[in-house]
């Protein structure tokens, strides 16, 4: 009997699939994995204009609960694009580009190395979408400066060790976006996918490093209030946190599921 078109695959067809792309990674230029990269962190900043635009028109009309659900399900619209766009996004590859070391086809430091390259485009595009932001929203009255300052002030306001866990949480979170999307073969399940991931991030108020960066980065843009400091701390927290959340609880954990025939 053949398989229906929505079979589900077996835990090895997502892996070998998996362990596959992120080899194909690995074999990129740098250039193009920069450029892509560079691409998602433009991208994924439409969650953040999202975010704001509605939050400067429901905030004082609405409940601060109603308020927070509405933001939530505007998180997922700049991962969409990405995702069904193929664009890099370091917190997908915290799980995908472990995978290959773990079976032996790369090495530690290539690992480094496209982290380094997507974290840098990631971030690069993430801090030229946040000036745009502030100057095209605010100029036109779209986004008001106050809604910068409530969005960074919602991830800064934390101690260190809390916002490393908060991180450690998304990152495990993309890290099974990342497994899932996999799993699926049409583009409506993968948005459903990552509405449902990425709104639950949003609910949660948990810390992304790239999503996160725009939003601290923005308001330390529209508020004197936001230092660089509340900045670096952030995100240095976020980054490690996100890195553990998907290397350890998605890919190491997952890799461990893997048959015999996934080591041939």
């Amino acid at each position: 009997m053949k398989k229906g078109y929505n079979h589900p695959k077996q835990v090895d067809e997502i892996l070998d699939q998996q362990i596959n792309t992120a080899i194909h990674e690995y074999h990129r230029s740098n250039f193009r994995l920069l450029m892509s990269a560079f691409s998602a962190g433009l991208e994924v900043g439409f969650s953040v204009f999202l975010i704001g635009a509605l939050y400067s028109l429901f905030h004082g009309e609405v409940s601060g609960a109603t308020l927070h659900i509405i933001l939530a399900f505007a998180y997922p619209i700049g991962f969409i694009f990405v995702v069904i766009g193929r664009s890099e996004l370091f917190t997908e590859h915290t799980t995908m580009a472990i995978l290959p070391v773990l079976n032996g086809s790369s090495n530690l430091k290539s690992l480094l190395v496209l982290w380094g390259i997507i974290l840098t485009g990631n971030l690069t595009g993430g801090f030229l979408f946040s000036v745009l932001l502030v100057d095209f929203t605010t100029a036109m009255d779209i986004i008001k400066p106050e809604a910068f300052t409530y969005l960074a002030e919602h991830l800064i306001h934390f101690p260190w060790n809390i916002i490393l866990v908060s991180a450690i949480f998304a990152g495990w979170l993309m890290g099974l976006l990342s497994w899932l999307v996999a799993s699926v073969s049409d583009s409506m399940s993968r948005i459903i996918v990552v509405i449902l991931v990425t709104a639950t991030i949003g609910i949660g108020g948990l810390h992304h490093s790239i999503v996160g960066s725009i939003e601290v980065f923005s308001g330390m843009l529209a508020s004197p209030k936001i230092t660089f400091a509340d900045y670096l701390s952030f995100e240095i927290c976020s980054i490690v946190g996100n890195a553990i959340g998907g290397v350890f609880f998605v890919g190491i954990v997952k890799y461990g599921q893997r048959s015999d025939k996934i080591e041939e």
